[in-house]
């Protein structure tokens, strides 16, 4: 018997929704005046289920009495599909009346196979009152009207549902039984490689989506060649997860040949010859004060905290899902950088999350006004992707109970065909508990969700270029996480940690039992049995087992006596956990089904064995850089751009920098996040009176019984990087350092991670630009003593498509992006200094120098703006990747734009005098000279000095001549709205100020207004 229950709002309550739809339904400009009432459900399955089954059912456990009501009935039953209202027309306030178009009923449910969390918590609620239930299948249903009945279609596929996850029925439902998988018939599969000439195999790589290359593809052949024989699916499949760029990272950890202006230079492991090597030769100058723990050889990295605990931090991005489901992409990439963090040495426990989120603006049209598509075929519109992104990393982050406390948003059109989800998760771990070693003879334990198709080809497909098809093939690397299923392992793990239960333990991600098993027993060997592995349903191949990443699942090492032990911990908890296998000391990975190998491969060659490809990196810098003309006169023959620097012009240019999607508040976004859970926060990420001021850096006292904290912060600008990656990259750190600093972190101990997303890497010039940014980062890191512990990359962030209205084959590539993410020891949280102004008549001063450095700031955008709103000449072409402006990047281009706005400098640093500079406001911090501070980053002087009053309630006055500056940066311009690095608006008592000066004596500042 399959039944329906349909969970509705009471009348006179808010459907939101249906609300929600129907403003969609008129952005997207399907209709204008669209009807639509919605309804939440669930389908449950069972043989001896009766009406009063499901009355105590929706009664007890589905309605909220207060504000809903029920419908329920066999599924197919004709009350089930009657509308809630049966209004023949609908009432404008202005009396107008609108005649309803036909009606459309639209159900929209998971797919068969695809995580179904809230159906998981029902059907235990169900069997914990013994009502004897099957199978639980939730759906959401519309009813619409005032539509053209032709708009259905797209309603349903760009509003309603989601194609890689979801299926729509329009009318009512027919559905006879849920669908919960068929028996497997074991048949053990191999894939003949005998033969194949380059073209086959690499037509083998990619419609097997192994996204392999072809030295990779020829190496594999050449191996099971020498072997006499094929290889088996799940060998195949398992060299190609672990050889995949998102596990080894073969293009940063390869061999380049790189070439620029300098001349010539070959890495034969650029990440180990560059980010690697700077946190070595801080680490060797530290000597015995060296506070770093383990770097880039876990989960996440670790640093001393304090003589009892150390801190691991991670940050990892997951861009692709996101891209096909952003809810379920953004959910379970902040699920799996906490499993980061719970498989760092003997697991750590989650005290703090960050985001950073990149997308298009959300008013980027969907329709031309002939109601044609705007956007390229298989790409969702930017605000649904947004909106699904927030509440993913939302849902699941609050129902874990761990807070969120820091990130930012970046807007850009060139991330319309991949939008960038950094996630990241920080974590407090015993001393004694940050390192692990799985033992021969372990048994291999597994704890939590069950396995199901959900992710398979994860690694692999995060590995490749997104397409227009990428939703039809990938749609099963999509994985929707379960917060709930996290948090019962989190607490099982934590326990069998303090209880000595096993010797190693590692998150189950990209790659599933794959990567997890095979990175555990590289050194030893391990024998799996496939067949053990609980199901979330019948049918799948012991090759989707295998290398499915269905979430929320952790694999240990174990002590053959403790086995029980843990099993029996895991049960209390109602955590599911079984033995898939044991370490054996071979050398090799035996896979089993049933008593039958599926496969064997030798360790060495799956870690080691995959060919070193030499890739050609070039860069060509810009042409000279331009600076804002300072003088009254101008020849005809100079090119340097000039504005008017009146004050109502400069008033206007600041209201517009404000009011830009990159530096708008973002507070409709923090306040869906519980950044107070745990109750350790110190320096919130709202600030001020009303607490809406964007605090530079998050501070946690995570011991509450001792005043040591610990900050965190970001920096990114990609604007940068279109003028001179290397000045992006460093000016991202130091961004990421200044926000710690301002907030009372201690400069000589702040560790850094690091994320690179860049689009194709093949292509010389693209990867030249990362080389050069990793090069930067070496460099800066070095100077300001601020090693890196943990990194990751993402590449191949590019979409392609073939234009509808030309027929050309089309690419969107991002901006090439470098996220930097700072953790920064606070060592009195009752120091800590946040950005709001806190009394009039105190002093503020600007801390370092301001110079002519225009390029890629928000100043220039407005004048882009402004200069195509007024036909200037200025500008050469919109920002918009779809059109054929000089943002886009097409393959075997620069990378570069060539707007004239390239001219103008692009901030760089002075390392030497930016360290200095950190340790000095540090200093005058840390005695308590100084009452707010805000660092100067997007809009310069005038927008930190902007936040500063919003946020406290103050104003401020401030003469723009005693600002510091060069002879060539005295333009009004230049001063208010220049994002040179290293710089600090700080206010400062009066009777603290003779103090506070000769703390920074050596150090470009100026005492240049106060506050009103």
């Amino acid at each position: 018997m399959l039944w329906e229950i349909d969970i509705l709002p009471l009348d006179g309550y808010s459907n939101r929704n249906a609300e929600r739809a129907s403003e969609d339904i008129r952005d997207l400009r399907l209709a204008d005046r669209p009807q639509v009432f919605a309804a939440c459900g669930y389908l449950l399955q069972g043989e001896l289920l009766t009406a009063d089954h499901i009355a105590q059912i929706a009664d007890e456990l589905l309605v909220d009495r207060v504000v809903e009501r029920a419908v329920f009935g066999p599924v197919g039953d004709p009350n089930l599909a009657e509308p809630p209202s049966r209004r023949a027309s609908s009432q404008e306030s202005d009396g107008t009346v609108h005649r309803q178009h036909a009606l459309a009923l639209v159900h929209v449910l998971p797919k068969p196979g695809v995580m179904d969390p809230v159906a998981q918590s029902a059907i235990a609620a169900i069997g914990d009152r013994g009502i004897p239930c099957d199978a639980v299948r939730t759906f959401r249903k519309y009813w619409i009207s005032d539509v053209s009945g032709d708009r259905i279609p797209a309603i349903c596929n760009r509003v309603l549902a989601n194609e890689a996850i979801e299926q729509v029925v329009v009318g009512p439902l027919a559905l006879k039984r849920l669908d919960t998988g068929s028996p497997y018939h074991f048949q053990r599969v191999t894939v003949p490689l005998e033969g194949l000439d380059n073209e086959a195999l690499m037509l083998l790589s990619q419609q097997g989506q192994l996204f392999l290359q072809l030295a990779e593809m020829q190496t594999i052949q050449r191996y099971f060649a020498d072997l006499g024989r094929d290889p088996t699916d799940i060998e195949l499949e398992t060299i190609a997860q672990t050889w995949s760029e998102h596990c080894s990272h073969k293009t940063l950890a390869g061999r380049v040949h790189y070439r620029d202006e300098n001349g010539q230079r070959h890495f034969d492991n650029m990440l180990r010859e560059t980010i690697f090597a700077a946190t070595k030769t801080i680490r060797e100058e530290l000597g015995d004060k060296d506070w770093c723990v383990s770097v880039f050889r876990d989960n996440a990295g670790i640093i001393r905290f304090d003589d009892q605990y150390n801190l691991a931090f991670k940050v990892e991005t997951h861009n692709h899902p996101s891209a096909l489901e952003p809810y379920g992409g953004a959910n379970t990439g902040i699920g799996g950088v906490i499993r980061d963090i719970l498989g760092t040495g003997m697991g750590a426990k989650p005290i703090a999350s960050t985001d950073v989120f990149c997308f298009a603006p959300p008013d980027t049209p969907a329709l031309d006004p002939n109601g044609t598509n705007e956007l390229p075929p298989g790409i969702l519109h930017p605000r649904r992707i947004m909106r699904g992104v927030v509440e993913g990393v939302r849902d699941y982050g609050n129902r874990m109970g761990i807070p969120t406390v820091n990130g930012a948003i970046y807007f850009d059109p060139r991330y319309l065909g991949n939008p960038l989800v950094f996630c990241g998760s920080l974590g407090l771990i015993p001393r004694d508990q940050s390192f692990k070693q799985p033992q021969p003879g372990d048994a291999i334990v597994v704890l939590g969700g069950r396995t199901g198709r959900d992710g398979i080809h994860g690694a692999t497909f995060s590995s490749a270029e997104l397409t227009s098809e990428s939703e039809d093939i990938s749609g099963g690397a999509v994985q929707i996480g379960n917060a709930i299923e996290e948090k019962k392992v989190l607490d099982v793990l934590l326990v069998a940690r303090d209880r000595g239960l096993y010797h190693a333990v590692t998150d189950c991600g990209a790659g599933g039992f794959s990567s997890a098993v095979g990175e555990m027993g590289e050194s030893i060997g391990a024998e799996v049995w496939i067949d053990r592995a609980p199901l979330k349903y019948e049918g799948l191949s012991y090759t989707e087992i295998w290398i499915s990443e269905a979430q929320e699942r952790m694999v240990f090492s174990v002590p053959q006596e403790k086995v029980d032990a843990l099993i029996a911990l895991s049960k209390s908890e109602g955590v599911d956990a079984f033995v898939l296998g044991k370490f054996v000391p071979t050398g090799r990975l035996i896979l089993k089904f049933k008593e039958t190998i599926v496969g064997d491969l030798p360790m060495d060659f799956l870690h080691h064995g995959r060919p070193s490809v030499v890739r050609d990196a070039v860069y060509h810098p810009a042409a000279p850089h331009w600076k804002l003309d300072t003088r009254q006169q101008q020849s005809s023959t100079e090119r340097s751009p000039r504005f008017p620097a009146t004050a109502n012009h400069s008033t206007d240019i600041l209201l517009a920098i404000l009011g830009s999607l990159n530096v708008a508040s973002k507070e409709w976004v923090i306040r869906q996040y519980d950044h107070e859970v745990q109750g350790t926060s110190v320096v919130k990420p709202l600030v001020g009176i009303h607490e809406d001021g964007p605090s530079d850096a998050a501070v946690l006292r995570p011991l509450l019984g001792s005043d040591r904290a610990v900050a965190i912060a970001c920096g990114m600008n990609p604007l940068y990087g279109d003028l001179d990656p290397g000045h992006m990259a460093a000016s991202a750190i130091d961004e990421a350092v200044r926000n710690c600093v301002a907030v009372g972190a201690d400069p000589s101990r702040i560790a850094l991670l690091d994320n690179f997303c860049w689009g194709d890497c093949e292509r010389a010039e693209t990867l030249g630009s990362l080389v050069r940014a990793a090069i930067a980062c070496h460099g800066t890191a070095i100077v300001y003593g601020t090693p890196f512990i943990s990194g990751k990359d993402s590449l191949n962030n590019e979409y392609s498509f073939t234009d509808e209205k030309t027929g050309e084959r089309r690419t969107i590539a991002i901006p090439a992006t470098l996220l930097i993410s700072a953790i920064g020891l606070v060592h009195d949280a009752a120091k800590c200094v946040s950005m709001d102004l806190k009394t009039p008549g105190n002093f503020l001063y600007i801390v370092g120098l301001t110079k002519n450095e225009l390029g890629g700031s928000h100043w220039s955008l407005v004048m882009r703006s402004e200069a195509q709103n007024s036909g200037s000449c200025w500008n050469t072409g919109p920002l918009d990747p779809l059109s054929r402006a000089p943002f886009e990047i097409q393959p075997g281009h620069d990378t570069r734009i060539s707007d004239p706005d390239s001219m103008l400098a692009v901030p760089a640093i002075d390392a030497p005098l930016a360290k200095r500079t950190f340790a000095a406001l540090h200093a005058a911090m840390d005695t308590s000279l100084v009452r707010a501070c805000h660092d100067l980053s997007e809009g310069g002087l005038a927008v930190a000095a902007a936040e500063m009053c919003f946020a406290g309630g103050y104003g401020a006055e401030i003469d723009l001549a005693a600002v510091p500056h060069p002879e060539d940066a005295g333009h009004t311009i230049v001063l208010l709205f220049s994002e040179s690095n290293s710089r600090f608006l700080c206010e400062v008592p009066p009777d603290r100020a003779d103090a506070f000066e000769k703390r920074l004596a050596d150090i470009p500042h100026a005492r240049v207004g106060y506050v009103t």
